[in-house]
């Protein structure tokens, strides 16, 4: 089967073409999916998407037009697709719905990490052959409170991976599992109790209607001061200027975020040299205490492995007919 593959990034395409096996043709492309470059996918009856493209609905009709029936997406994530346009046009939308959770919440406590022993400017420093330790003061993680927003697959690893480092976890999720209550002692509560009490606070929910900019200038009033935000997520979770705030109060002690809410068109190229546009990351850039990471907590062989298996896994059900269990719609 014919599958136009957008946003091909070069860390992802030997994984892709392994998986593959030559089994579809697959003509892979650079280029983000947007209204002006949907028809490169003429002659394909399948696309395979990541997370920048736009799978809008007026992207989706232009598709719809040049014969595109399916849709393999190579993420877990699907809010950059009109599902219901989607469902209307009778396209078919199928994703990788876990790669790798440890992936995530390892990256994430890499950032808890860096942030609170300031490994970065260390690094910096020795770089620059300064070996002062001022200003370079951190915290034992251990007895600390760490708020988890979320315990699905990601957040009960980093659940298992805090009570490690002898943290005291509360926890906020629609469904309590039980597990993590029983092995790590996790108490479930609330949103606004977690930003009360919690040292750490890190996000792992799907975005949706009900958790956009979930954290707010509301929840963040209600944070201790110097508190660490983390978010490995989604970016449209935070809301980025209330953050800015948060910071320049310091509300906020520490922000570290592989996710950003206008990462469409910054995040996975090289802007190097060009003018950021962007007036909103660059102020969080000017900021210390700030770490950002271009979306590649997901970024390990192995993640990348079971995306690409998973992808063409889904692509050999599309060709059939057949039912994959990862469509969603």
């Amino acid at each position: 089967m014919k599958t136009t593959i957008f946003s091909t990034h070069k860390f992802e395409e030997p994984y892709l073409v392994k998986a593959n096996n030559d089994k579809h043709h697959l003509k892979l492309l650079e280029s983000r999916l947007t209204e002006e470059t949907a028809i490169l996918a003429a002659g394909s009856k399948t696309i395979s998407l990541f997370t920048g493209d736009d799978g809008s609905a007026n992207v989706l009709e232009k598709l719809n037009a040049i014969g595109i029936q399916n849709i393999a997406l190579r993420s877990a994530g699907f809010n950059h697709v009109d599902l219901k346009k989607a469902s209307e046009l009778g396209i078919k939308v199928a994703r990788v719905p876990a790669y790798s959770p440890y992936a995530i919440a390892e990256h994430t406590m890499a950032l808890i990490l860096a942030l609170n022993r300031k490994l970065i400017k260390a690094h910096n420093r020795v770089r620059d052959q300064n070996f002062s330790l001022n200003g370079l003061t951190g915290f034992d993680l251990n007895g600390k409170t760490v708020g988890v927003i979320g315990t699905g697959k990601i957040g009960s690893v980093l659940v298992k991976i805090l009570h490690g480092f002898g943290c005291k976890i509360l926890a906020q999720d629609v469904i309590e599992n039980e597990n993590l209550i029983n092995s790590y002692n996790v108490s479930y509560t609330d949103c606004e109790t977690i930003c009360k009490q919690s040292d750490i606070i890190s996000l792992h929910v799907p975005l949706t209607s009900s958790t956009k900019h979930l954290i707010n200038t509301k929840h963040i009033s209600l944070m201790k001061e110097g508190v660490m935000l983390i978010n490995t997520s989604r970016g449209g979770l935070v809301d980025t200027k209330a953050v800015i705030e948060g910071l320049k109060t310091k509300k906020i002690g520490y922000f570290g975020i592989d996710v950003y809410e206008e990462e469409e068109g910054l995040f996975f190229e090289d802007h190097s040299d060009d003018i950021l546009q962007d007036d909103v990351i660059a102020r969080l850039m000017t900021f210390n205490n700030v770490l950002i990471t271009s979306h590649q907590a997901f970024l390990t062989k192995t993640a990348l492995t079971n995306i690409a298996e998973t992808t063409i896994y889904n692509l050999d059900c599309f060709e059939k007919g057949k039912v994959s269990g990862n469509e969603v719609s």
